[in-house]
């Protein structure tokens, strides 16, 4: 459903921006269409790579830059808090620009700031580096499906929207399993090499091949006003219950799964002893489980909708607590821990669909912002999650990190069947208003 509504907005924002490619005939613009599409899957591809990739070397980061894990995982942590601050705030500010002139700022900083992480002589220079990385990269993969509409056709912009964030999932898998492998036969600056290379590449070949308006908005400021008015508008979303606690959701419940996964890879090698090519083995099978937990999370959608969340979310922290028992038993964890990965993104499109829902029932006006809740969420969640997960490594020691997440699997349990009551409670009283 978050697809679906995504699509419309963005068909209207194409329609807005005046694309030059509408002018010209459809026989003309297939090709160049596809091939710029084909381009901003890579972009989104190149997105995922810069965001994960710090996760499979951060025992190697921490040893280059003498610091702590702890202090590595705040690599991440920072990145996800930028992510959720900035998406919706410039996705809304921006509204105003011209589009491919915005499109082609933020690639300049997205690749600017892989550079800067890939060459950096300090770790402060890193991290400032991820920071701005993460405050970009939500906002240029917004502008980026605004595309393709143009490009694909409004009824088949939803499919295209799908595989461009696939390919960011798809890179989650990748960028931390490749990232192990890297290690083990040459160096982790590679992996970092890489990553700039993908956003190098993918940058320029957009900045040669998507059409440019011919002409900024003529709305000028009369749009930026409007945006501010929209914002205003929006913001009474958030008194929602179910809103409110479907936030809570994510930020307890991913965050118990980065409590882990945000130091998988001294998890995997210091605490349970795997050597790095079979912990990125390990990385790569945990990745692919993580695309089976997204399909899962649209079938449980489609067939029961939030019902079974709060029993999935309480078997997530199952998982955790019993990653927890079983120590430094290597064998016996990894059943845990796949477990997790089967887990961890099963409840996503359920909460989507909810939030939608709200929106559409009390505040039609609000679908805009209603479909930034998910990704936001979810990195408040990633963002939590290391956050946590560095001050149990820092004072308890990797082994305990399950015990913790566990503890915030159960507080988002308690939370999904909050939000479930209230959204049942509406489904009940209210008819959609759009």
């Amino acid at each position: 459903m978050e697809k679906t509504t995504r699509t419309d907005h963005h068909a209207n924002t194409a329609q807005a921006h005046g694309s030059t490619e509408a002018a010209t005939p459809a026989k003309k613009t297939t090709k160049r269409s596809m091939l710029c599409f084909v381009l901003f899957v890579l972009l989104g591809f190149s997105l995922g790579c810069s965001e994960f990739v710090v996760i499979g070397i951060e025992p190697e980061l921490a040893e280059n830059y003498r610091c702590s894990i702890a202090r590595i995982g705040e690599l991440i942590s920072l990145f996800a808090l930028a992510y959720a601050i900035a998406t919706p705030l410039l996705s809304i500010f921006t509204g105003s620009f011209r589009r491919s002139t915005i499109l082609v700022v933020y690639l300049a900083i997205f690749v600017v700031s892989n550079f800067v992480s890939a060459t950096a002589p300090t770790y402060e220079v890193l991290l400032i580096s991820r920071i701005v990385m993460g405050a970009v990269s939500g906002p240029l993969l917004a502008v980026a499906t605004t595309y393709v509409p143009d490009l694909l056709g409004a009824h088949r912009s939803s499919i295209g929207i799908s595989i461009i964030y696939a390919a960011f999932s798809i890179a989650l898998v990748l960028a931390t399993s490749a990232g192990r492998f890297i290690v083990e036969y040459l160096t982790w600056q590679v992996a970092m090499d890489a990553a700039f290379v993908f956003a190098l590449v993918s940058a320029v070949l957009l900045t040669i091949f998507v059409p440019h308006e011919a002409s900024p908005h003529k709305e000028g400021s009369a749009q930026k006003h409007s945006a501010l008015a929209s914002l205003r508008e929006q913001v009474i979303l958030f008194k929602e219950p179910p809103i409110i606690f479907g936030v809570l959701l994510f930020t307890f419940g991913v965050g118990a799964v980065y409590t882990f996964y945000g130091y998988v890879a001294p998890y995997l090698e210091t605490y349970l002893g795997f050597p790095p090519a079979q912990s990125g083995l390990i990385l790569l099978v945990f990745g692919i489980i993580c695309i089976v937990s997204d399909l899962i999370s649209g079938v449980v959608d489609v067939r029961a909708g939030m019902k079974p969340i709060p029993a999935m979310l309480f078997a997530l922290a199952l998982a955790l607590l019993a990653l927890w028992l079983c120590k430094t038993n290597s064998a016996l964890a990894l059943v845990p821990i796949f477990l997790i990965a089967l887990l961890m993104y099963s409840f996503s499109i359920s909460c989507i669909t909810m939030f939608m829902g709200v929106a559409r029932k009390r505040h039609p006006r609000a679908l805009v912002l209603a479909a930034s809740i998910e990704p936001t969420s979810f990195n408040i969640g990633i963002a939590f999650g290391t956050l946590v997960g560095g001050l149990v490594v820092t004072h308890a020691g990797l082994g305990e990190v399950g015990l913790v997440g566990g503890i915030l699997g159960v507080l988002s349990c308690i939370c999904a069947a909050i939000a479930r009551r209230f959204w049942q409670r509406m489904q009940d009283s209210s008819p959609d208003r759009s």
